[in-house]
C-alpha cells in the first residue's frame, strides 16, 4: 500500500501486452469465483520496515506455527521472491537472503530489522513456507535471477516457470503503467490462487495496512476495493484482519514546543520530521496542540482529509494538529487539522480547518 529484492518490493519499467492492459481495465472482485477452501485466513496490516511491528508479527507467527501447527505465511512479496526464500530456508547459509536483501535497496524493507525478521523465522519456525502474492517487484533483478536458477535446477514448462514469468509480466505492466488498480486486483487473484492450492489449510498474511482493511478501497486511486475488502466478499467469516500499525505509533513526543495562534500560546508536542516527496514538498513535521480542540472545533473545514495513518503518533478524537510542509525551495507551508471522528474510505481521518 515498494522495492523488494527477492522478497518484498521494487522494480521499474517495461510494457506488458494488450491482453494485460485489458485485464487491468476489467479485473475486479466481481470476477472472483466462489470460495473453494475451508481454511482460515489471518491478515495483519503493517507499516513496512518497522521493528516494533516486526517483533509482534514474529510473535504471532510463532504462536500460529507452534500452537496451531500452521506452516504457510503469505507476504507482500512477488511470487519468485517468496520461492527464493523457500529455497534459502533449506540451506545452511544466507547467500540467497543477502542477494534478495540487496535488491530491496531503496525500499522500506531495506533495513536490518527486516533481514533479521526472516532469519528468526528460519531459526524458530524452520518449516515455514512463504507465499508471495504481490506483482513482480524487482522483476529485473530478483525475478531474472530466479529464472536463471530455474533454468539450472528445474525442468522447463513447470508451474514455477509459468508463475515466475507471470509475476514478472505483472511487474513490468504495473511499473510501466503505474496502474494501482491493476496491482490491487492482481494481489487478490494471486492470493486466491495460492490459498486455494492448500486444500483447506489455514494461513497468516502480512501486508501493508492499506491492503488489509475490510471496508477500504485501493489507497491511491479509490477505484476498486482493496485486497482484504475483495477477499472478505469471497471468504466471509473465514477471514480475520487486524491493523498493527498502532504499535509503531505508540510513542512519546520528542519535545514540547510553544506555538502561538490568534495571540494565544499553546503547548505543542512535537513528534518529528519525515520525508514527504509529493507535489513539490520534501518533508513534513508534526505537532499536537494540547488542550486546543474547544478553541477550534467550529472553525470552517477545507475539505482536505488526512487519514490517521499519515501521522507518526496515535490519535484520539478531539485533538488538534499542526503540520509544516517543507518545499524544495526551503519555504514552509503550515496547515491545521483536527480529529472530529470522521471516517473516510473506512479509515479514521483528520480534516484540515482554517484559522480565523
Amino acid at each position: 500500500m515498494k522495492n523488494k529484492g527477492l522478497i518484498i518490493f521494487i522494480a521499474v519499467s517495461m510494457m506488458f501486452t494488450l491482453v494485460a492492459c485489458s485485464q487491468s481495465n476489467t479485473s475486479n472482485d466481481a470476477d472472483i469465483p466462489s470460495n473453494k477452501s475451508t481454511g482460515r485466513i489471518y491478515l495483519y496490516g503493517e507499516l513496512h520496515g518497522n521493528e516494533k511491528i516486526l517483533e509482534k508479527e514474529l510473535e504471532l507467527w510463532k504462536k500460529y506455527y507452534h500452537e496451531e501447527n500452521m506452516r504457510h505465511l503469505f507476504v507482500e512479496l512477488s511470487y519468485y521472491t517468496a520461492e527464493f526464500l523457500n529455497i534459502w530456508m533449506k540451506e545452511d547459509n544466507d547467500i540467497i537472503l543477502d542477494e534478495v536483501f540487496r535488491d530491496w535497496k531503496g525500499t522500506a524493507s531495506y533495513k536490518l530489522c527486516v533481514k533479521e525478521f526472516y532469519k528468526k523465522i528460519k531459526d524458530e519456525c524452520p518449516e515455514t513456507v512463504f507465499h508471495g502474492t504481490d506483482v513482480g517487484h524487482q522483476y529485473d533483478t530478483t525475478g531474472q535471477r530466479f529464472l536463471t536458477y530455474l533454468k539450472l535446477y528445474e525442468p522447463e514448462n513447470t508451474e514455477k516457470y509459468e508463475l515466475t514469468k507471470e509475476a514478472i509480466e505483472q511487474g513490468e505492466y504495473f511499473y510501466s503503467q503505474n496502474d494501482d488498480k491493476y496491482r490491487e486486483n492482481k494481489m487478490v487473484e494471486n492470493f486466491i490462487r495460492e490459498f486455494e492450492k492448500l486444500d483447506g489449510e489455514s494461513v497468516m498474511g502480512i501486508y501493508g495496512a492499506a491492503h488489509t482493511n475490510f471496508e477500504a478501497m485501493d489507497y491511491r486511486t479509490q477505484s476498486v476495493p482493496c485486497m482484504a475488502n475483495q477477499l472478505k466478499k469471497r471468504y466471509g467469516d473465514a477471514i480475520y484482519s487486524e491493523d498493527l500499525t498502532w504499535i509503531a505509533k505508540d510513542i512519546e513526543p520528542i519535545r514540547v514546543d510553544k506555538i502561538t495562534i490568534n495571540n494565544k500560546e499553546y503547548e505543542a508536542s512535537y513528534f518529528g520530521k519525515e520525508d514527504f516527496a509529493l507535489r513539490g514538498y520534501v518533508s513534513r513535521e508534526f505537532w499536537r496542540l494540547e488542550n486546543a480542540y474547544d478553541d477550534f472545533k467550529n472553525n470552517r473545514k477545507t475539505g482536505d482529509v488526512l487519514p490517521y495513518s499519515n501521522y507518526p503518533m496515535l490519535i484520539e478524537t478531539g485533538q488538534v494538529f499542526v503540520i509544516d510542509l517543507i518545499k524544495k525551495d526551503g519555504s514552509v507551508e503550515r496547515r491545521f487539522y483536527r480529529s472530529d471522528g470522521k471516517i473516510w474510505n473506512g479509515l479514521p481521518s483528520t480534516e484540515e480547518f482554517i484559522i480565523n
